[in-house]
């Protein structure tokens, strides 16, 4: 259920759907505020993001490795005010140089990609010293009730969403990988299931 026909075609428009709520979209909002010059957004999917990014963004890099997300994805990118390179790849491997983008992105693609760890030494490598990677994630609770659903959810989730996973402490992934928060807030969202609903929003530098 995870590959083919459902994951390049019924789970991109199923994505767009879930995330098209209002409250989810200030989240985004909120998260993306302080992006500035050059920009990589890993797990770019459909280009939700773009209509977000603040005027200090002089153009992004985008990464996704759905096919059907590209295609989804192409209308946002040509209506986009700044330039977009968009990259078929997977965010463990980033084509991309050394100390090259003054900001990293990842909203909803931390609970996704198959190795957390690798994918946060890239951004790190990719970022320049001052630069500051942005985060809308969501992950595992600090209520040991609703992690002990998420837990027993996650195997249904993984195969309904293509690989995700609602398991995940986020924001201690990436300070246990070469980042310090800047500022952070980790919340439930409105109107979602706590399962799945636990967010982690905040900026981050590299660690010294």
């Amino acid at each position: 259920m995870s590959g083919g026909f459902y994951e390049s075609r019924v789970f991109p428009w199923l994505n767009d759907r879930l995330n098209a709520d209002p409250e989810l979209e200030k989240i985004r909002a909120d998260a993306l505020s302080c992006a500035r010059g050059r920009v990589v957004e890993i797990g770019f999917g459909s280009g939700l993001n773009l209509q977000h990014y603040p005027g200090t963004v002089q153009s992004l890099v985008a990464v996704e490795p759905n096919d059907g997300m590209h295609t989804r994805a192409r209308p946002r990118v040509e209506a986009s005010r700044f330039p977009v390179e968009v990259i078929r790849g997977t965010a463990e491997h980033l084509p991309l140089a050394d100390a090259d983008f003054d900001t990293a992105v990842s909203t909803l693609t931390l609970c996704t990609v198959a190795d957390p760890a690798r994918v946060l030494a890239e951004l790190r490598r990719v970022l320049r010293p001052d630069g500051r990677l942005l985060l809308m994630e969501h992950g595992l609770s600090d209520d040991d009730g609703v992690a002990r659903w998420q837990k027993r959810l996650n195997g249904v989730q993984r195969i309904v969403a293509c690989g995700c996973n609602l398991d995940r402490p986020i924001a201690q992934f990436v300070q246990a990988h070469g980042f310090r928060f800047e500022s952070v807030r980790r919340f439930y969202a409105p109107k979602l299931p706590r399962t799945h609903g636990w967010m982690t929003v905040g900026a981050a530098v590299k660690a010294t």
